[in-house]
Parts: structure tokens; C-alpha cells; sequence
């Protein structure tokens, strides 16, 4: 192809249960789009997760966390097994990865696809949920004293500093100019009295100085909201917890966590973003051909776009909506087969 050829560097971390199967395709149809549109992947395998934790008793060696920083974007499929203790996995890979990363938004739209089925009258949602990623009550802070006597105490403490709310508004803010203008944010004001007043204060300051319109809802309204009148948000900014909630409800209004995609950004790319499907490891359908790539077909898209590749992504989005717009596939083979066909259309009427 010649010098022009543009290369990125991007782990892949495929994990546990369906999360090789489901990244296999996603990989592939990167590959392709990367033909389409005159780049490469250089791929460098990492094998963290479950396996590896119960082999070895590593869950992110500092070498490898090393080596991560080196790359351009990390490709993650999903991590979890019933035999390693709860926690294990999440706060010392997941989390520790978006602590050391600084992988302080995440980014997880939800739009009802063609195809998908309307639940609930949620065929007017089409938003972009950001979440604060590295504060809140999973910054760690809190523990547990007198440990299995009567008079345990366990301890859990959301920490939000002002230029994490900050940079988290400020890149919401910017999003919603790029859309409709629009931004609300959740959070629950009205009894986390003080978390509340610290993201609404900043809040309207943001807004005043990026001219979107600023609008709020308490997190029990804005569930509430999410499925009686989906199409009143745009983009959606909130704390880590209330984002990882609204988030699961989000993905069952447009299709389910089959269909969800999120990326794990740090918007200066100062180091590597994460992009991984939102649905877990699956352990009872693995090996079955049940497991539906589409949310990490549509991760690689958020990917790609991250990186620059905005045709790509768009690209493989389009193949997504292809697919479900007759009917989906029956299985993971059929859709990978099904995706590839969509993506080989799409390249051929340029």
C-alpha cells in the first residue's frame, strides 16, 4: 500500500468467557475497514483476565501496564469467572486500569438500532450517556472495622474533586455542542447534598461559558424519564455510580448489552483509551456460537473514531445497522459472515 499507509498500535486483551469469540470478529472487521481506508492495526496480544490470574495469581503486572501505556488504544473483550473472588479482577484490572491510564470518561451511547424491537416506547432514544470515570464511590476510599463481630462497619466514600467534575462537564459540554446543545445532568441533588452542589455549581459555570443548554434531573427521575420519554435527553453527564446504572437501563431500552458499546477515554491521548463491549464474560453460553459481536463490532467503532478513522467508523456502524435492519443473525459465525458481506457493500460503492 505504500508509505502513506497510517499504523496504529492497539492491545488486545480479549479476557475471559465470550470475550475471545466476540473480539475475533470485531478484529477481523477492523482489519477490513483498515484496507477500505488505508490503515493498519499492529495487534499486540495480552492475555489478562481470569485464566491468567488462576495460572499464574498476576492481575496487572507492572510490566505489562508498561507495555500497555505504549500502545494507541487497548481492544477489550470481557473479564469474570466464578472462580476468582469477587472484586479481584474489577478493582485490581479494570479499575486500576482506568486509575493508571486516567481514563476519566466513559463514553456508552444508546440509540434504538433498525431492526430492534421498541420497548417501552423507547423508539425516540438516541443519547450519549458520559460518565465520570475514576471519582465517586469507586475511587476506593472507605473499608470495614470490628470485621465479623456485632458491631462491624463498613464504609464506602464518594469522592469528587472539583477539576475531575470539571474536565468530565467540560468534555460533555463539548459533546453536546458537536450534537443538538443540549446536556442534563443526573445526579440527586436533593440528598447527596454535597457531591450535588459541587457538580451543579460547576455545572452551570460550564454552561455558561460553552452556551449549551444546561438541564438537570434527580437519577430516580431521569430512569424514570429514560423509559416514559427517551427523547428529552441528549447528552447525559453524571457520576461514576449513577453512569453505570443508567447505563445498564439505557442498554435494555435500544436492544440490550448484546448491542452496548462503551469507550474508557483519555481525551488528551496522553496514553491509551479502552473500548469494550458493555455485556460480561458470559461463561454459560461460551463455545455455544450464541454470543452476539455487535456491541463489540460497535466498541471498535468507537474505537476507530478515537483514533481518527471517522469513515471507518462510521463504516462499521453502518454494517451493525445493516445487519439488524434484516432481522440479525443467528448466531456469532452468521453474524461475523453477515458484517463482513455488509462491510465488503459498503466498500464497494465508493
Amino acid at each position: 500500500m505504500g508509505d502513506h499507509v497510517r499504523t496504529y498500535t492497539v492491545a488486545h486483551l480479549p479476557g475471559d468467557g465470550i470475550g475471545p469469540e466476540v473480539t475475533a470478529v470485531a478484529k477481523d472487521l477492523v482489519d477490513r475497514a483498515g484496507t477500505m481506508h488505508g490503515f493498519t492495526i499492529d495487534w499486540r496480544p495480552c492475555p489478562l483476565g481470569s485464566k491468567h490470574y488462576l495460572k499464574t495469581g498476576e492481575v496487572l503486572p507492572d510490566n505489562v501496564l508498561a507495555d500497555l501505556r505504549k500502545t494507541d488504544a487497548v481492544l477489550l473483550g470481557a473479564v469474570g469467572s466464578e472462580e476468582v473472588p469477587p472484586g479481584v479482577l474489577e478493582r485490581g484490572l479494570l479499575l486500576r486500569l482506568r486509575f493508571e491510564l486516567d481514563l476519566y470518561i466513559n463514553l456508552r451511547p444508546a440509540r434504538l438500532r433498525p431492526g430492534v424491537p421498541s420497548p417501552h416506547g423507547s423508539a425516540g432514544m438516541d443519547a450519549v450517556v458520559v460518565r465520570e470515570n475514576t471519582e465517586g464511590l469507586y475511587a476506593g476510599a472507605g473499608g470495614i472495622v470490628h470485621r465479623d463481630t456485632a458491631f462491624e462497619t463498613a464504609t464506602e466514600e464518594s469522592l469528587n474533586t472539583r477539576a475531575g467534575v470539571e474536565r468530565c462537564l467540560r468534555y460533555a459540554a463539548g459533546l453536546a455542542s458537536q450534537r443538538s446543545g443540549k446536556l442534563t445532568l443526573v445526579h440527586k441533588t436533593n440528598v447527596l447534598t454535597n457531591a450535588g452542589s459541587l457538580w451543579m455549581r460547576v455545572a452551570h459555570l460550564v454552561a455558561a461559558e460553552t452556551g449549551v443548554q444546561l438541564d438537570y434531573a434527580h437519577v430516580d427521575a431521569a430512569c424514570l424519564y429514560m423509559v416514559s420519554d427517551p427523547g428529552r435527553f441528549d447528552v447525559i453527564v453524571t457520576d461514576n455510580l449513577f453512569g453505570d446504572i443508567l447505563t445498564d437501563l439505557a442498554a435494555a431500552l435500544t436492544g440490550g448489552l448484546g448491542l452496548s458499546a462503551s469507550g474508557n477515554l483519555n481525551p488528551e491521548k496522553t496514553g491509551p483509551s479502552i473500548f469494550e463491549p458493555v455485556h460480561g464474560s458470559a461463561p454459560d453460553i461460551v463455545g455455544t456460537g450464541k454470543a452476539n459481536p455487535a456491541g463489540a463490532v460497535l466498541s471498535s467503532a468507537l474505537m476507530l473514531s478515537h483514533l481518527g478513522e471517522a469513515a471507518a467508523a462510521l463504516d462499521l456502524e453502518a454494517a451493525v445497522d445493516a445487519v439488524l435492519a434484516a432481522g440479525g443473525a443467528t448466531s456469532t459465525d452468521a453474524w461475523a459472515t453477515a458484517l463482513a458481506d455488509e462491510l465488503g457493500r459498503l466498500g464497494g460503492v465508493r
